[in-house]
């Protein structure tokens, strides 16, 4: 924890008051100039419209596709349930396929997929379909809504099947005989998850909320792919984590402005996790349990 989290945290905090650029580091990192970098960031976030679009799509992206993550891994986790000890594995397999392929892999998947001529698969299939006569460049022409979609359903594909596996198991580990007596009861399938699974699994949603919450802050991986193949519009495709990494190593190489983005992206992450956990009852769970008398 020490070493790979708390001492890159305290150097990237201690960058981001030097003018530390092109990793010239004998020259800039023993030079301190305050609160510059952040001041900087601030301005440009009120003036440069790239910048502030940096944050909507961050607001955008976080949000939407933490909404597929969880409601999907629920939805998949219950669908599961019902299918049955034979169908039940094999479609969680299905699902797991886009977390266990590399990235590169992942994304030239998606690529294709998106891909703005007529060899991208879903314009081939709405042209073959009649639905579109010529071509649509997805993550380019429909700004900004398309290069958001496009950035939220490729990850929100990766995230679904973490949440899949947690609430899975979750159900998983609830005593068969809640299920039958509810069952014998005459209850609906509908009426067992509302009042018998997600009561039972509260937590694991709790759980799957914040890791997934703060697992989207610091990810661009995927996203990083697609802008470089220029899938995706980077104007609207650039959440903060992939703006950090592009002020760092690419282009204007400006780290001391990139550690300073870096650090408001950890205290927003802290501060969203810490709501995030008060929002759902985290200190509930922490309470010692009565025992039996």
């Amino acid at each position: 924890m020490i070493v790979f989290y708390l001492i890159p945290l305290i150097l990237t905090i201690y960058t981001s008051f030097t003018p530390l650029r092109n990793w010239n580091i004998h020259r800039y990192a023993t030079r301190i100039i305050g609160f510059y970098n952040y001041q900087k960031l601030f301005h440009a976030i009120l003036n440069d419209p790239s910048v502030r679009a940096v944050f909507l799509t961050t607001g955008i992206f976080v949000g939407c596709t933490l909404l597929v993550n969880v409601l999907g891994g629920l939805i998949l986790a219950i669908l599961t349930f019902f299918a049955g000890k034979t169908a039940g594995p094999v479609a969680s397999t299905i699902w797991l396929l886009p977390r266990m392929s590399p990235i590169a892999v992942y994304g030239l998947v998606w690529y294709y997929f998106f891909h703005g001529s007529s060899v991208g698969t879903l314009n081939s299939l709405l042209m073959k379909l009649g639905f579109i006569h010529r071509p649509m460049a997805w993550g380019q022409d429909f700004i900004p809504y398309g290069p958001w979609g496009v950035i939220v359903f490729v990850n929100g594909l990766v995230g679904v099947s973490f949440g899949m596996i947690v609430l899975s198991s979750a159900i998983k580990s609830i005593p068969g005989e809640f299920v039958i007596a509810a069952r014998v009861d005459g209850a609906t399938d509908w009426q067992i998850c509302k009042k018998v699974l997600i009561p039972q699994i509260r937590w694991h949603i709790m759980y799957v909320t914040t890791w997934q919450l703060l697992s989207l802050l610091t990810s661009y991986a995927h996203t990083y792919l697609l802008v470089s193949w220029r899938l995706v519009n980077k104007s609207y495709g650039t959440p903060l984590a992939l703006y950090v990494y592009d002020l760092a190593f690419t282009g204007v190489f400006d780290q001391g402005f990139a550690a300073a983005a870096g650090t408001i992206l950890v205290i927003v992450g802290g501060l969203l996790g810490w709501m995030t956990l008060r929002i759902l009852g985290f200190g509930k769970l922490m309470i010692e349990p009565r025992g039996d008398i």
